[in-house]
């Protein structure tokens, strides 16, 4: 693998100033990135508080146990327990198959700083991968994308449950996912490694009662040799653990609340569009009732707490019992699932992408009302995976690669076509058009009221059949010059699928398949630069 770094802006402009850490964005935030001192400040600032790291080691130790404890995964536990470590944190939903390759790019972002900054404070410094497992969004996660006969196609496991379960608690049946996985296999061909990637995958299957240890042991199976720790935030353990910090947010929540909206009114200022919507009365918390996922409102006129149509009601005190006796019933949203994390771990640096970064600007001052400084959001390794073969086709073009992963190859590709198109064909029908068009006007202004529709139907039959002519004849080009449009559109699909970014849509099996086990290591070997610049990696 060879590795090369790009200049590609972010997909959305508040990203791409605060990865330049240009005003107004970076003053979002409470530490520069790009500061050579801005992780020895953080360490500073964490030392000043106090963690439960005992508890916290203990809890993603029993989680993990079902994955097996590895030599890597019990050194990293050993380094958590210690009073001066520290984490380097990011998390996901949890993809089958780890979802989009944007998922494994975390993980690589995760570990890799971690590695970096303990050899650069002399210190432990542990990977954490936090699963969004209280998630609810079964269909952002139950498919992946393949290809077929030249197009892109959607494979989903199953429909999957209409009510707002969290995904944790979202089951699988180990025959249907094996199904679901060979298909998935039968898209990206058979190789030398298939049998024995499918043979790991089918024991995952056999072994995950849901969807979120699914994607757990497969992580764990692909990241497990650098003691990447993983744990569920639905997780009944770390409910517990969370518990007198779901006071706090109960306590606090119109504070948090008035924090966001003031935030959001700063960053409004400057014409960015907000990255959360919450109400005036919004608690910030689910309540899970085992079926769904209720998001909880303040009522004012009951003076207690509600769900979507009155389905659920708690009063203040009600709600402060759940937290002692039930704690595994509330769930985070969007705005304090970053707040927990702060309180739980010791966190060096958050690794997020550019709609994570877009959100976490709006709550610097909700972290402030707690005393807190949001921690360095790093912004995840952007990577672009290049094979061989569609490195010759865009060599072959003559393309600029930095150009196919902004755009792709639209462009490029009409180019081409204007190049051999009937120039002489087209403007034959065209003329024909015209002409038709003009002696019906005479026609329709020389008949009867009732003839008219007749006469314009015919014109319309006309002008049909013309288009299909030129239709006819533009297939019969694009059968002649075939190879090189499918070319064009192949870099496309690889690069810029559908005119988006690789690794939203590419899943990681397909290399892994294509290029065996050690296509993570590979990855992991490369020196990665969190510069902010784009990594095409050439296989």
């Amino acid at each position: 693998m060879e590795l090369e770094n790009l200049s590609i802006p972010a997909t959305n402009r508040f990203a791409s100033l605060y990865l330049e850490q240009k005003p107004p964005v970076k003053d979002f935030f409470h530490y520069d990135i790009m500061a050579p001192s801005v992780f020895r400040r953080r360490l500073e600032d964490i030392q000043k508080r106090t963690f439960n790291r005992e508890r916290l080691a203990d809890c993603i130790e029993q989680y993990m146990k079902k994955f097996s404890i590895t030599p890597e995964v019990r050194q990293s536990l050993q380094k958590l327990r210690q009073q001066n470590a520290v984490v380097v944190i990011g998390g996901q939903q949890a993809g089958l198959l780890t979802g989009p390759l944007y998922t494994i790019h975390k993980l690589v972002s995760v570990i890799q700083l971690a590695q970096k900054q303990e050899q650069a404070l002399h210190l432990p410094v542990v990977p954490v991968f936090w699963i969004a497992g209280e998630d609810h969004d079964y269909l952002e996660v139950n498919h992946v994308y393949v290809e077929e006969e030249r197009n892109l196609l959607k494979v989903s496991y199953a429909e999957g449950p209409l009510q707002k379960k969290m995904i944790s608690d979202t089951k699988l049946d180990p025959a249907h996912l094996k199904k679901w996985i060979h298909k998935v296999f039968e898209h990206f061909g058979e190789t030398a490694h298939t049998r024995t990637v499918l043979s790991k995958l089918d024991a995952i299957a056999d072994r995950a009662e849901n969807m979120t240890e699914a994607f757990a042991m497969t992580v764990h199976e692909l990241f497990h040799a650098y003691g990447v720790l993983l744990i569920d935030s639905a997780d009944p353990k770390l409910r517990k653990l969370e518990t007198p910090f779901f006071e706090k947010i109960i306590d606090h929540f119109d504070e948090i609340t008035e924090a966001v909206h003031a935030q959001q009114e700063e960053i409004a200022r400057y014409e960015f569009p907000k990255a959360i919507d919450i109400s005036a009365d919004a608690l910030n918390l689910f309540y899970y009732d085992g079926h769904e996922r209720i998001l909880l409102e303040y009522n004012r006129a009951k003076n207690g707490f509600s769900g979507k149509n009155g389905r659920v009601f708690f009063t203040k005190a009600e709600l402060l019992a759940l937290c002692s006796s039930k704690p595994e019933v509330l769930s985070n949203n969007v705005v304090t699932r970053p707040l927990m994390q702060e309180w739980l771990f010791p966190t060096l640096a958050f690794i997020g992408g550019p709609g994570e970064i877009a959100y976490w600007g709006e709550l610097k001052q909700v972290f402030e009302q707690f005393g807190f400084s949001m921690p360095p959001l790093v912004p995840r390794l952007n990577i672009t995976l290049l094979e061989r073969s569609v490195q010759s086709d865009i060599e072959e073009l003559a393309l600029d690669t930095g150009a196919v992963l902004k755009r792709g190859t639209t462009e490029e590709r009409q180019q081409y076509w204007d190049a051999i198109k009937d120039d002489t064909l087209e403007g034959l029908i065209r003329e024909t058009e015209t002409m038709l068009s003009s002696q019906y006007d005479k026609i329709l202004a020389a008949i009867g009221k009732g003839l008219q529709p007749l006469a314009r139907k015919n014109l319309s039959f006309h002008l049909g059949q013309l288009a299909f002519l030129e239709r006819k004849a533009n297939e019969e080009i694009k059968r002649k010059h075939d190879v090189m449009l499918e070319k064009y559109a192949r870099i496309e699909r690889a690069l810029r699928p559908e005119g988006t970014p690789q690794e939203r849509v590419w899943n990681v099996f397909y290399f892994i398949n294509q290029y065996g086990g050690e296509f993570i290591n590979a990855l992991m070997s490369l020196d990665y630069t969190f510069d902010g610049t784009h990594k095409l990696i050439r296989i």
